[in-house]
């Protein structure tokens, strides 16, 4: 039978994608129900836009790894161009400056730059002799590569996507191997400059972190998000309300409940089992990344795999700790879940680059 099958499509890795396919097909289907049971306006265009990114990352697994290693670079100046022109001429939507308007479509620049810090970071430590990982020349670069792009949308203002930008750098510096003194310096610096950061922020910033800290001190002003999200998720209890019967999200009580709040949208009809199983296939996700990342010997191939994995688990850990009241809300959504197009493209790119990685550095289809 296995002569049957032309190479090219025997060579894919069928249980990553069997795995995608089953979380997009989950989050198709709570989109569905977050609809009133119905394909329109959520469930058919995140179908569709799923098909479409996963032969995009199929076209970028076939790519050779070093036009990635290439590209890093360059790209990432290219992205950065990007958000400066959004500043200059970007467009207005809820009170941030985020988008490029192309005509045909809306670009958000700072979702590209998720994947291209990771990948400009490695290609930096690549290069750097291992010698010169103890030395200040070591740091200074990295920095300046991730401070820029961070700052730039921070100002536009998305402190989730700026907070995203600068975990995913800072985690290549760690895999990189430099010192853990560096690290735990930085982090006792960074939480003695909470205050004063905290002062900076603006206004509607302050209060997502304020109502993080006491979520029911207004209930039902900037804590109404949070306070309705905790709700659906505790109706649900172990085994959900049922598909279609949730409350929550029919009668409008939970607000943005097929983006960022998708999870609580979940929980409310499928419950804690349903909760454990999404984040089991997730896990499963990032055990496979790691796995790529790990076999590898390019020292390129190896960081850029880790940080990109680690990307995409910043997205599902954010939102999942977000809608459950134990993080601030940032506006991350989850991958595959949340109806939008542009998490889904930046997390279906992490995927395809280290797809390549995974068949530049072993052999085709592999899993395990």
């Amino acid at each position: 039978m296995s002569s049957l099958v032309p190479a090219p499509i025997a060579s894919l890795p069928w249980r990553l994608l069997i795995l995608l396919t089953c979380i997009a097909s989950f989050g198709t289907v709570v989109l569905y129900s977050a609809a009133g049971g119905s394909l329109t306006p959520w469930a058919i265009n995140q179908g569709a836009r799923f098909c479409i990114f996963l032969a995009m990352a199929l076209t970028l697994s076939r790519l050779p790894v070093s036009l990635f290693s290439k590209i890093a670079l360059p790209g990432y100046a290219c992205v950065l161009v990007a958000l400066v022109l959004v500043e200059l001429i970007g467009g207005v939507a809820g009170g941030s400056q985020r988008w490029i308007n192309l005509g045909f479509m809306q670009l958000q620049p700072s979702e590209f730059m998720k994947p291209m810090i990771v990948l400009a970071v490695a290609q930096f430590y690549a290069r750097l002799p291992v010698g010169e990982l103890r030395r200040w020349a070591a740091i200074w670069p990295a920095l300046t590569l991730i401070g820029f792009p961070a700052v730039l949308v921070l100002i536009q203002p998305d402190l989730g996507t700026s907070t995203m930008i600068v975990a995913g750098g800072v985690t290549v510096m760690f895999l990189a191997g430099l010192p853990l003194r560096l690290f735990i310096g930085s982090g006792l610096a960074v939480a003695a400059a909470i205050p004063v950061a905290f002062s900076f922020l603006h206004d509607y910033q302050q209060k997502r972190v304020l109502i993080f800290l006491d979520p029911e001190s207004d209930p039902l002003g900037a804590g109404y998000h949070i306070s309705q999200s905790k709700i659906a998720i505790g109706s649900g209890g172990i085994f959900g309300k049922g598909f279609l019967n949730g409350t929550q999200s029919h009668l409008d009580y939970l607000p943005e409940g097929h983006t960022d709040f998708v999870f609580a949208t979940m929980a409310e009809e499928w419950g804690l089992v349903g909760g454990i199983a999404l984040i089991v296939a997730f896990g499963l996700l990032f055990r496979w990344g790691i796995r790529v990342a790990l076999r590898t010997q390019d020292k390129f191939s190896r960081l850029a795999a880790a940080g990109l994995t680690t990307t995409i688990f910043f997205y599902v850990a954010i939102n999942t700790l977000m809608v459950m009241g134990l993080a601030p809300v940032v506006g991350i959504p989850l991958p595959f879940m949340s109806y939008g197009g542009s998490s889904m493209l930046t997390v279906m790119l992490c995927i395809g680059v280290i797809m390549a990685i995974d068949r530049d550095k072993k052999s085709p289809g592999s899993w395990t």
